[in-house]
């Protein structure tokens, strides 16, 4: 059974390097595939193998998932925040040294994760419903920090509407897959459209390993992600935005507590499936799809999977960014942006339709638009915030 379970977290990994890689490819579409899969031609194959799989692609995908974020500057739903500092060291130089930060977060958060999974899962258990109940006022609180801490305090608050109206627009449409054009317009194609725009040229890149000690960030996403992993509506992007609320940090630190949030988030979402019957990711609804609940044995394989993928993922992190850095300064950046931005909108066309490129176009629109001011681009995730913040006022007062 070893080798079995060997070979899964193998291919697991080998499949999340591939879509992690490739920009707008998110685990979610890649984990409803398989689900689909496993009545036709996965149908032999015992449960537990699959989940192995799962588990090992979901972590070394959010892993490798920032070296396109970075490089390119093409997020996925969780790394949109890395692409706003892990850009501005691509333009210095220093592109290696960002992705070594995320990933040096992912691997910190990996152990910690095996440490608290069981314990925090007891917690969580007991403590659920009085979170939930007072989700409102987190959330408001999150909401008032990002925008009092800015400078330009008016712009930020605009900034923040003008995305929280795209956001409520967008997640009530019915399409497949709202988040990809939306996302991608707001942090990606605004970003690539500005880069052709000035011609931006990427400058040699320093292969050096980061210096400073991030350790505060990682505690920020201790506390903010149980929230994200185990209450519905909250993602990685909310968890980072609360842990950096938390524990104020530079743009190292951020990317460190983005690294490590993703990953958090990811785990939690398997011990949420284990501890309450939750599910918060499309990797843990695709487990629960192939074996219903989870036992502790079923857990225990799992984190056993989390771990190794996410020790070896790290590694491979360290190798594909040295190759990237290598490369990048001697490819026309221009075009290498026009060319990503059309894979881009085939993409967005292939998941979510005529309406997807709709959305894209707008939400582009709207993120070239608040990159005209002097605020920091994280008010952009009011797309998703203050529609959360509106169901979760509708649960706390309806």
């Amino acid at each position: 059974m070893l080798i079995e379970i060997l070979l899964a977290v193998f291919i697991g990994i080998l499949a999340g390097t591939i879509t992690g890689i490739l920009p707008g490819i998110h685990i979610n579409l890649v984990g409803a595939i398989l689900v689909g899969l496993t009545v036709t031609i996965f149908s032999g194959i015992p449960p537990i193998y699959l989940i192995i799989f799962i588990a090992s692609m979901a972590i070394a995908h959010t892993f490798i998932d920032f070296i396109p974020s970075i490089f390119l500057g093409c997020p996925d739903t969780d790394t949109q925040l890395s692409v706003l500092p892990g850009h501005e060291m691509l333009k210095e130089g220093r592109g290696y040294e960002a992705v070594r930060l995320t990933s040096i977060g992912g691997i910190l958060a990996i152990f910690i994760l095996i440490v608290i999974s069981f314990p925090l899962s007891f917690i969580i258990s007991k403590i659920y419903n009085p979170i939930h109940a007072v989700m409102f006022w987190i959330l408001i609180s999150t909401c008032l920090i990002l925008i009092l801490t800015e400078k330009n305090k008016i712009s930020a608050l605009f900034i923040f509407i003008i995305s929280g109206i795209l956001g409520l627009c967008v997640l009530n449409l019915g399409i497949n897959e709202p988040l990809l054009p939306m996302l991608t317009g707001l942090f990606g194609s605004s970003m690539l459209i500005g880069s052709i725009k000035n011609k931006i040229q990427i400058p040699p890149q320093e292969i050096t390993e980061p210096k400073e000690k991030k350790l505060k960030p990682v505690l920020g996403s201790v506390i903010s992600s149980p929230l994200c992993g185990f209450l519905p509506g909250l993602g990685s992007g909310q968890a980072a935005i609360l842990g950096s609320a938390i524990f104020k940090t530079d743009k190292k630190g951020f990317l460190v507590l983005i690294g490590a949030t993703n990953i958090l988030v990811m785990g939690f979402s398997f011990v949420s499936l284990y501890a309450i019957s939750k599910v918060r990711t499309g990797a843990a609804a695709a487990i629960q799809d192939i074996i219903g609940s989870l036992s502790w044995k079923n857990l225990t394989i799992i984190l056993f999977a989390i771990l190794l993928s996410g020790i070896l993922s790290f590694f491979l992190v360290k190798t594909l960014a040295k190759i990237f850095s290598q490369k990048i300064h001697r490819i026309n950046y221009s075009k290498l942006s026009i060319i990503t931005l059309v894979f881009l909108v085939t993409i967005v066309f292939l998941f979510s339709g005529f309406i997807g490129i709709l959305i894209l176009i707008s939400s582009t629109l709207v993120g070239i638009y608040a990159n005209s001011f002097p605020v920091k681009k994280t008010q952009m995730m009011g797309c998703l915030l203050i529609p959360t913040l509106i169901y979760y006022f509708s649960q706390t007062f309806g």
